[in-house]
């Protein structure tokens, strides 16, 4: 999802940026009666119409247009009330105006090439791990040995330590939703539905900002870099075995703790095929039926279907041959018992179905009076 200060709202509403609140109002009707879901059945309506009315919910709203507009020209602390917390103020003895520029270090705080000055939403989240396969023999697996790994990753940012930004030391309260993580749009002149609830465009729902983003990682706290690891494989190591190294996948958003770096072991001569799973998943969808329609006494019914099935499925399995690792036949073990645990219900379905159809054709329709017809 693009954040607010990387939408134009004056261009999704079709208006100048210096259009009054009646011009956008008018804007926003015309838009909106078109999009509407009940009107509009293009794919992507629902879609435009969300867009429209985030646009005419800030552009709608002086404080909030008066934001949005300082942050598209690069400066969000333009308009903010000095010392204000809620206002992104920091105080500044010279009025915005400073010995240097803006501020008492000028330029916002802009000390840096290309560095961002535009808010960002403040979503602190733990880093996912991060899984590599590691292919070994079966006699390495069983004597141990050790790979050596180069992989990409998320790592905290060295600029900001992990937190987002150089300059504030911590998030601010949302000034365009004030913390709620949700903006409204009132709809009930248009189509008479009332309010609209929707997600806060410039801090995307978490309610916080990083008002000052570091340059190196956009104030996420973490940017992408290529690491390496070593991996000690234990002796005895099975196909499916994993090795955590704990802190060594990617880095939390905004100072939360890394996930972990999880080598999966494979080992060919242990594992089975795609077409030889599915080869004893179908042998085990055939197991249920086969013991169902014995004691049912239905067998005759689905005794062609489960040979077949079952033909095919040993022909699928063991076409590539036969591996003598205990692993390799637990793997088949389970390929099997999948394929019985998806065919049970279904066979117990089917072969109720044959006996009812089975019985009824062989006693007949009695009527009420049993086989003897009308009685007295």
């Amino acid at each position: 999802m693009a954040s607010m200060n990387e939408k134009d709202y004056y261009e999704i509403l079709g208006v100048d940026k210096d259009a009054t609140t009646e011009q956008i109002r008018k804007a926003f009707q015309q838009k909106a009666r078109k999009l509407h879901p009940d009107v509009n059945k293009e794919p992507d309506a629902e879609d435009r119409f969300k867009e429209v009315s985030e646009a005419y919910a800030v552009l709608s709203d002086a404080d909030k247009r008066k934001r949005y507009d300082a942050m598209r020209s690069g400066n969000p602390f333009a308009g903010a009330s000095s010392g204000s917390p809620s206002g992104y103020g920091y105080g500044d003895p010279f009025g915005g105006a400073g010995p240097f520029g803006w501020g008492p270090f000028g330029a916002g705080y802009n000390t840096g090439a290309g560095r961002s000055a535009r808010a960002r939403a403040y979503r602190p989240c733990a880093g996912k791990d991060v899984v590599f396969e590691v292919s070994v023999s079966a006699e390495k697996a069983k004597e141990g040995c050790s790979r050596g790994i180069t992989y990409q990753r998320y790592v905290s940012c060295e600029a900001c330590h992990g937190q987002g930004s150089v300059q504030a030391e911590h998030s601010e309260t949302c000034p365009t939703c004030s913390g709620s993580g949700r903006i409204e749009v009132d709809l009930s002149g248009i189509f008479g539905v009332g309010v609209m609830t929707m997600e806060c465009p410039e801090c995307e729902g978490a309610g916080k900002v990083v008002v000052d983003p570091c340059s190196a990682c956009g104030g996420s706290g973490r940017v992408l870099s290529a690491s390496e690891i070593v991996i000690s494989v234990p002796a005895g190591s099975h196909d499916g075995d994993e090795v955590r190294r704990e802190g060594m996948g990617n880095a939390g958003t905004n100072g939360e703790a890394a996930g972990d770096f999880v080598a999966r072991v494979t080992v060919p001569e242990e594992r089975l095929s795609a077409r030889a799973t599915r080869g004893f998943y179908l042998f085990g969808f055939a197991l249920p039926f086969l013991v169902c329609g014995f004691f049912a006494g239905t067998l005759g019914t689905v005794a062609a279907f489960v040979a077949v099935l079952m033909a095919l499925g040993l022909f699928m399995g063991f076409r590539e041959g036969v591996r003598k690792s205990g692993r390799w036949w637990r793997h088949v073990a389970e390929a099997v018992g999948n394929g019985i645990s998806s065919g049970l219900i279904l066979a117990l379905f089917f072969t109720a179905l044959t006996s009812c159809t089975v019985g009824l054709g062989r006693s007949g329709y009695m009527g009420p009076y049993g086989a003897g017809g009308i009685r007295g």
